[in-house]
């Protein structure tokens, strides 16, 4: 009886023990999937929503081969364009720019999550239903807590979120419209005033 009873624990530890294998390596291909995408958008562009609780924003993202162009068109419009050690801010009302380490700002997430894919190698993915959901926690120069979530719909692979928590501020912005091998100006990423392209 026990050499029985021991033949169905052997047989239970080893379909345990296969779901839990295959669960791992399911997950480590989706985010190997995911990790691929993201560093995989070059001449890329989507319009968003941004809304941190209270205020509501839209505008385009636009990914380069080295750079992030952001473009807000409401409530204000205003233009972002960072690199990995420098970014452009300038707000088209004010005819006012800027011109800041993004490192220093709650604006360095915008590079890392499309620039900079290892950024999430020690992140960990979820998946539900259609969805694979890309987590990094972490602590930033500021020596801030921040949470960076990047949804994505998984049939087939497409951005469709990104939400930041940094301490208790909330970033949320939905992605639709997606565009691939776009074509860029030469200056369409350059770090200048626009006014100066004019």
């Amino acid at each position: 009886m026990f050499l029985k009873n021991e033949k169905y624990l052997l047989f239970i530890l080893v379909i345990v023990f296969y779901l839990f294998t295959f669960k791992a390596y399911s997950a480590s291909e989706d985010k190997e999937d995911v990790l691929n995408y993201l560093s995989s958008l070059s001449d890329f562009s989507a319009s968003f929503l941004q809304s941190d609780g209270e205020n509501l924003s839209e505008g385009m993202v636009y990914i380069g081969k080295k750079r992030v162009r952001a473009e807000y068109f409401l409530p204000t419009k205003i233009l972002i364009i960072l690199d990995e050690n420098k970014a452009m801010y300038y707000d088209y009302t004010l005819e006012e720019d800027e011109f800041f380490n993004p490192k220093n700002t709650n604006a360095w997430f915008f590079y890392d999550i499309f620039r900079n894919p290892h950024f999430f190698e020690d992140g960990k993915i979820e998946v539900k239903n259609n969805e694979l959901l890309l987590e990094k926690k972490g602590i930033d120069n500021e020596e801030k807590n921040f949470v960076i979530r990047v949804l994505f719909e998984k049939q087939p692979l497409i951005l469709r979120g990104v939400e930041v928590v940094i301490k208790d501020d909330i970033l949320k912005l939905s992605i639709y419209n997606h565009s691939y091998n776009e074509v860029f100006d030469k200056n369409f990423f350059k770090l200048i005033n626009p006014n100066f392209l004019n």
